[in-house]
């Protein structure tokens, strides 16, 4: 798209049991917001409430609302509220015993009522009183009443700066600070019954967090969050993930993100964590005497952070830390918080979020290499000439190095071919036959075995390769030979990731092994980690005491022992390092001409001839899966339309960009044909479709107003054509100057007169009149 900002594109569903949906599109305009656009909104006045940091926001239908706190001065207990529909501020309507003043409490919303737990309360001003809390308040929205809610039996310690949400009809607690020392234990309460409730402390297991404070938590795809915090020497920018069901944390490895993606967050505490869809957004905080004002976003399944890039338009916060956020429908409300100077803030501030559909180009092409379904080459691999099936289209894209031997053999077949060689074709799996079906090409690779083989296929069909488990070390040593390939076959980026892999898996008990191993095969780099390793002060005696250190070769002990004796100086290289290239740049280039040699299906549009890869067309499409698996035209041609209705060359060039690397990249009259090809097509979900939608309400102005109405027109797409008639309307002066006017059909130029006479007032008649 041409746009410098977008729209929210409302979602967008198919009916797949209409036929008349693919011949009538509809768009349902409506009002829509600029995609990661901040708004600044209505501070809060000092009459309604104190500026103020530390304190919690909670959401409930289209309010936000903010208990506690404190200005500099004094902690608070009042309760505010902001109405994000007129976005007014007032003082929340409240009877009973609120609780007292605090700030660092935690507050949640369960039904129709919001709970607060512990924080720290007292007399800041005279610094007397000063204690942490662990009491749990309820405030019932529809009535005002705040009750405090007496538990029986054993409590969580009272605690401050924790982290708490809801989940099950249970309030979870986790870590705070207690006054003397931070914690990392979980408690648990039911919501459900206030008579019955009791506390119960979780038996957490797996990579539990250091103990830490002043961090935030959020849940999403059923799991719990935490990022960074106070934990002293330990403050680390690790992300956890916390499964209710097994009650194990989880830290999310980094290992996968290669030098030049974005890596996570900078370490920090005093930030807010909050999640959208299948994302984790997080805000503020102090990072290492600094307070940034980026939005980061962590994407939950594809495991990466990226920096939001914010609209054009957007009014920025500052950056803060102790404010709080929260979420009402598609956006990301922001309250208070310290800014520079120490100084509070009343300040409230909304993000847009977007919400398309992921991108599961990684995805369908991994389904690809699981289901083995049309492939068209055999690999033979090492001495015991294992076979590992694929595809060729995916391989030569991805690696040069194979790319050579795929065409050595394909020379070699068709050398025979001409010799006259005779000999049936070798048995192919049913799944993989399809009409016409050619002998799968045998590619002989002796240096390789067939695991370590299978990982590095996998690498290039998804860009991933699976992390070694804790623990086991042959999961470690099998990475090590998908690197030795990875040298051998020059794949910078699968090398990459290999090292990072190996390295954040090397430990006490397996670093002997690792280095022996990497002794073998020759990976120096490798080596030299784990001589590094051993050597350290902190573990050099608990390596020399092991078992393994006593079967260690000579060599490798006299090695060790001297670099303990001597360490060599530190190398630094200034030279860059070669991240490769990933999956989406390489099936770019494919599209692009690199891979015209290795086409084996011809598209027809209109009767023009686009060559293309069946096994690309078939992984990223329903439609084409089904027509190669069972109708496969015998000619190898396929006729290109969308329902009844055929693109035009450049909307069909759009849709292969999208099937082959998954750009969403077009002119907005493009998105008008492609509307509907998500559902023709049977593409994995409607992320292209989402995108179309947002490009139109988006893109349409008075330069191209005609040429989208053309094809509006074309498609029957009825609302966007009484909208390009509306801009027409109103902007006919420009208009009625652009040389696509006169191009247009007649029924069209009478659809503009008959909308012209229909809207057009009498003094824009007599404007127009003295313009002519």
């Amino acid at each position: 798209m041409s746009c410098k900002s977008t729209k929210v594109a409302p979602s967008v569903d198919f009916d797949h049991s209409c036929s008349d949906s693919v011949e009538y599109l509809t768009l349902n305009f409506g009002p829509f917001e600029t995609v990661h656009r901040w708004r600044r909104l209505p501070p809060c006045d000092e009459f309604v409430g104190a500026r103020r940091s530390k304190h919690t926001v909670v959401a409930y239908r289209d309010a936000i609302y903010v208990f506690g706190g404190d200005n500099g001065k004094n902690m608070l207990n009042d309760l505010l509220r902001f109405d994000v529909k007129d976005c007014s501020w007032c003082r929340a309507f409240t009877t009973g015993t609120p609780p007292a003043p605090r700030y660092h409490h935690s507050a949640v919303v369960y039904g129709s009522s919001m709970f607060v737990f512990g924080g720290y309360t007292g007399d800041i001003y005279s610094n007397s009183n000063l204690k942490n809390k662990n009491d749990l308040f309820e405030y019932k929205f529809a009535t005002g009443q705040w009750t405090e809610w007496k538990v029986e039996g054993s409590l969580p310690v009272a605690r401050s700066a924790h982290g708490a949400t809801v989940y099950s009809d249970k309030l979870w607690i986790f870590a705070g600070y207690d006054g003397n020392a931070r914690l990392n234990d979980m408690w648990t309460v039911s919501l459900q019954d206030r008579e019955h409730a009791c506390w119960e402390e979780i038996d957490q297991s797996g990579e539990i967090p250091p103990s830490c404070c002043n961090f935030p938590v959020a849940v999403c795809r059923d799991k719990m969050f935490v990022f960074s915090g106070q934990s002293g020497a330990k403050i680390t920018n690790n992300l956890f993930q916390f499964e209710f069901k097994g009650n194990m944390w989880t830290r999310i490895p980094t290992e996968h993100l290669l030098r030049g993606s974005p890596p996570p967050p900078q370490r920090r505490y005093g930030h807010t964590m909050v999640a959208f869809d299948r994302h984790l957004y997080v805000f503020g905080g102090a990072a290492d005497n600094t307070l940034p004002n980026e939005l980061h976003c962590y994407d939950v399944d594809s495991q990466t952070w990226e920096v939001i890039q914010p609209s054009l338009d957007s009014e920025m916060p500052s950056g803060r830390l102790f404010h709080a956020a929260a979420v009402i429908q598609d956006a990301m409300y922001i309250f208070g918080g310290t800014v520079d100077n120490n100084v509070r803030s009343g300040e409230m501030y909304r993000f847009q979020f977007s919400c398309y559909p992921k991108c599961t180009l990684h995805e369908d092409y991994g389904k690809l290499w699981e289901n083995r379904q049309f492939c068209d080459v055999e690999f033979i691999l090492g001495e015991r000439e294992e076979r590992v099936m694929g595809h060729i289209a995916i391989v030569t894209a991805r690696c040069q190095w194979l790319r050579k031997k795929i065409l050595q053999a394909r020379d070699r077949q068709r050398q025979e071919s001409d010799e006259g060689a005779t000999g049936g074709p070798r048995d192919i799996p049913a799944g993989n036959r399809t009409s016409g079906t050619q002998p799968l090409l045998e590619v002989c690779i002796r240096e390789a075995e067939a695991q370590p083989f299978e990982v590095l296929m996998q690498f290039l069909y998804t860009d991933k390769i699976q992390y070694p488990r804790r623990g086991h070390v042959q999961d470690v040593l099998l990475i090590m030979d998908v690197y030795k390939l990875a040298l051998s076959f020059k794949l910078s980026r699968l090398e990459q990731l290999c090292v990072q892999y190996i390295e954040a898996s090397v430990d006490l008990q397996n670093v002997l092994s690792v280095c022996e191993n990497a002794n073998k095969l020759q990976l120096d780099q490798l080596k030299e980690h784990c001589l590094n390793f051993v050597v350290k002060e902190s573990h050099f005696n608990q390596v020399i005491m092991t078992k393994e250190f006593e079967q260690l070769s000579t060599p490798l002990i006299v090695e060790i022992v001297r670099r303990k004796q001597q360490p060599p100086p530190r190398l630094y290289s200034d030279q860059p390092v070669d991240i490769g290239t990933s999956l989406v740049q390489d099936m770019k280039a494919y599209l692009e001409g690199g891979g015209l040699e290795f086409c084996d299906i011809i598209l027809l549009l209109d009767g023009h001839p686009r060559p293309a890869h069946k096994a690309i067309l078939a992984a990223r499409s329903s439609y084409f899966e089904a027509m190669f698996r069972s109708f496969m035209p015998e000619d190898g041609q396929v006729n290109i339309s969308i329902g009844e209705m055929v693109p035009s060359k450049q909307a069909f060039e759009s849709m292969l960009r999208y099937i082959y690397y998954g750009d969403v990249n077009m002119p907005p009259e493009d998105s008008l044909y492609l509307f509907a090809a998500p559902y023709y097509y049977g593409f994995s979900n409607n992320r292209l479709q989402a995108y179309c939608k947002q490009n139109l309400e988006m893109n349409v102005t008075v330069e191209n107003v005609l040429q989208i109405l053309e094809a509006a027109d074309k498609t029957q797409a009825l609302d966007m054509k009484k909208h390009c008639l509306h801009i027409i309307v109103h902007q006919f002066i420009k208009v009625s100057k652009l040389p696509n006017l006169r191009s247009l059909s007649q029924l069209l130029l009478l659809d503009i007169i008959e909308s012209l006479a229909t809207h057009i007032s009498d003094k824009q008649c007599a404007e127009m009149g003295s313009d002519i």
